[in-house]
């Protein structure tokens, strides 16, 4: 290995994965592989921690994305990285573009000061990190001025002062991503101001779980003739706004982040998770907007809306999307907590749904607990002419017949049944007669054996249990 040609070795190095297993063959290798490390994770395996991550650093002198995860730490591990770690990999990584903080409790303002030195550094992720306040964010924003992307997640400490209000003068963020951290509001972020007009990727979702009564009266609810278009108590620009995520957050009438919904005209991918207080007006308002949108996920439960108990929108918003959204591809539909002896608590029904697929190139289609779609709206799939992957989890009105139109769709190469007790192993065998799917994924219906998905598709995945992330989103309201 060592005496091999340049040209020789650089190809051999272009044909391996595995630079770790590389570097152990010869003192050669080992070198190179030093030298192109661009990026480490390391955690409870530090110790000590301080001298192992300097003796990292001087062995990959390049490295420019540093993660750094404490999660499953106990004190049998030994002590976790400290301010002075911050110090020293700021000191001995001058290409450090990417740092993670994950469970890092022994971190706090003073580290991140440390930080001020790495001038390369373009996203920061704080992960429960219980001592990071906002005095340790407005340090890095201060210092670091090619911060791009920041992350802060489960950081309870972190209030909503200067830090975001300096970010947002500045302008050079481009990602901003908020979640469960109790001392940002929505109306906070309002303070972000100017900031908006560069940002392309936004997501805010706090921990709340709201309770679903549907004999509270119809004073629990919201206007729902409120219109977003004569919106103008805020003069926010967010036309670079590609990517947009809300969960588990009310929205008042006329206030708070609602404004976005409106004015984001470059959106390609928008998630609504339990957003309390929206109606048809603000999706009318978002898809006129938004030519661009190619994915909508929306997770909805029922709400008041004066003399109705159901979900936020209806057919109406299908039709405005419909009509103005050329471009969507990917429509993911979650309902938790509609009973199904009452279907109008999903305000969309099967025939706004199977408008807007064809209508549109949609290419997956997701449906958690639509207890409304049954086998004439799979016939009505079937000829859906781009719809490549189906996903339905708890739709009880699917059976056999529904499930034998799959086979008809010309596309159709993805196919995902969970929680799905009408189907049966004489569905799953017509789908095994044709050999059209590439994947075919079973998870507890209960009505389907192992044995019966054998060969139904070229990747078979079959279960009698559901992950616990698929129950949450079916069971649960918060996020």
């Amino acid at each position: 290995m060592e005496d091999l040609p340049e040209e020789l070795f650089a190809e051999f190095l272009k044909r391996t994965s595995d630079l770790n297993s590389l570097s152990l063959v010869s003192k050669r290798l080992y070198k190179i592989e030093a030298d192109q490390r661009g990026a480490i994770h390391v955690g409870c395996g530090l110790c000590p921690a301080t001298e192992a991550l300097a003796s990292l650093c001087t062995r990959f002198p390049n490295l420019c994305k540093v993660e750094i995860d404490y999660s499953g730490w106990t004190a049998g591990h030994g002590n976790q990285l400290d301010n002075q770690g911050l110090s020293v990999l700021s000191s001995h990584c001058p290409s450090l573009a990417s740092l993670g903080l994950s469970f890092c409790s022994y971190i706090d303002d003073s580290g991140l000061g440390y930080l001020a030195g790495s001038k390369k550094l373009a996203s920061l992720r704080l992960t429960s990190t219980p001592n990071i306040t906002s005095r340790g964010l407005l340090t890095v924003s201060v210092h670091c001025q090619s911060l791009s992307a920041l992350h802060i997640i489960d950081c309870n400490k972190v209030g909503s002062k200067d830090w975001l209000e300096y970010l947002g003068s500045v302008g050079s963020l481009e990602e901003l991503v908020v979640k469960n951290c109790e001392g940002i509001s929505q109306d906070d972020l309002l303070k972000f101001g100017s900031g908006w007009i560069n940002l392309q990727k936004f997501v805010f979702e706090i921990k709340k779980r709201f309770f679903r009564n549907r004999w509270a009266g119809p004073n629990g609810g919201y206007d729902p003739s409120y219109d977003p278009h004569s919106l103008n108590m805020y003069d926010f620009i967010c036309e670079n706004m590609k990517d947009l995520k809300l969960g588990s957050i009310e929205i008042a009438t006329g206030k708070g982040l609602r404004f976005l919904l409106g004015r984001c005209k470059a959106l390609e991918k928008l998630c609504l998770e339990y957003v309390r207080g929206l109606n048809d007006n603000d999706m009318i308002a978002l898809s006129q907007s938004c030519n661009n949108l190619k994915s909508i996920s929306l997770s909805l439960d029922p709400q008041y809306y004066q003399d109705d108990f159901r979900t936020a929108f209806t057919d109406n918003s299908l039709k405005a999307l419909a009509l103005s959204c050329p471009m969507l591809e990917s429509v993911d539909l979650t309902f938790s907590g509609c009973d199904t002896m009452y279907p109008s608590e999903i305000g969309f029904t099967q025939k706004g749904l199977v408008a807007l697929i064809q209508s549109c190139p949609i290419r997956v289609l997701v449906l958690r607990g639509a207890n409304f779609f049954n086998d004439k709206g799979m016939k009505a799939l079937s000829s859906a002419p781009l719809l490549e992957t189906l996903d339905l989890v708890d739709c009880e009105s699917i059976t056999d017949a529904g499930l034998r139109f799959t086979v008809c769709a010309p596309c159709l190469i993805n196919l995902t049944l969970r929680l799905c007790e009408s189907v049966t192993n004489v569905g799953v065998s017509k789908l095994a007669h044709s050999q059209k799917l590439d994947s075919l994924i079973i998870e507890r219906c209960c009505q389907v054996s192992e044995q019966a998905v054998r060969g139904a598709a070229r990747s078979v995945q079959y279960s009698e249990s559901v992950s616990h992330s698929e129950l949450e989103k079916l069971f649960t309201v918060s996020c």
